[in-house]
């Protein structure tokens, strides 16, 4: 879902995981690349937020989830999400808390992981630098909600 505001756009993405058919999430990945490119030459701003189904770092995974090449942490699949964020966007809840290794969107629903917060970050808001340095807060809602998401909140001063 995309809305247009005045010098701003905003998506609502939802990722392919690539567990059934991994080329079409990396051509998805592309797309949003071009995107980015598009919105980053014409100056308009830009926020990219939801489930993004890609890890950016082994920081955004938790120790005992790691796994060098599966989906979702491939070098390609991180690569081309890199690639995104170089279009002048900001992934503003990492801007907030750069540090903080238990920060995770997503818990597998089994073994009490959530509870136990045994997760990865697949969720996102990536904003263009202008919008992102006026963010106030961004926050992961975890305990709201039946989905193992949980929604990423970033509120911005305008």
């Amino acid at each position: 879902m995309t809305a247009r505001l005045p010098g701003l756009t905003m998506a609502s993405i939802y990722e392919p995981n690539g567990g059934k058919d991994f080329p079409a999430k990396m051509r998805f990945l592309e797309a949003l690349a071009t995107l980015a490119a598009d919105y980053e030459a014409s100056g308009r701003g830009l926020v990219l937020c939801g489930d993004l189904n890609v890890a950016r770092t082994d920081m955004d995974v938790h120790p005992k989830e790691r796994k060098p090449n599966i989906i979702g942490q491939r070098p390609d699949e991180r690569a081309l999400l890199e690639r995104i964020i170089g279009h002048g966007l900001v992934d503003v809840h990492r801007q907030m808390e750069p540090q903080n290794a238990d920060l995770f969107t997503w818990w597998a629903p089994w073994r009490n992981l959530r509870q136990r917060n045994i997760g990865w970050r697949l969720d996102m808001v990536l904003a263009s630098a202008a919008l992102a340095d006026k963010t106030v807060s961004c926050f992961v809602q975890r305990e709201f909600g039946t989905s193992d998401h949980g929604a990423v909140i970033a509120i911005f001063d305008a």
